[in-house]
């Protein structure tokens, strides 16, 4: 699977925000274990590439 990038800079920030929110009330134990999915929220705002739009046909990217 190639990883193009279809994720813009909006949908990036927010992923980072929400992500790092789950991960930290997940390490002060507020939310419990499910809190850790927001890794995948991080990795994906990283890598400017979710799969689920690449299944959905989603860009949120203007220049891609």
């Amino acid at each position: 699977m190639e990883i193009t990038k279809n994720m813009g800079s909006a949908d990036k920030i927010a992923r980072f925000v929400l992500g790092g929110l789950l991960i930290v009330l997940a390490l002060t134990g507020t939310i419990g274990a499910w809190g850790w999915i927001g890794v995948i929220f991080v990795t994906t705002a990283f890598l400017n590439f979710c799969p689920l739009y690449r299944i959905i046909g989603i860009k949120t990217c203007q220049d891609c």
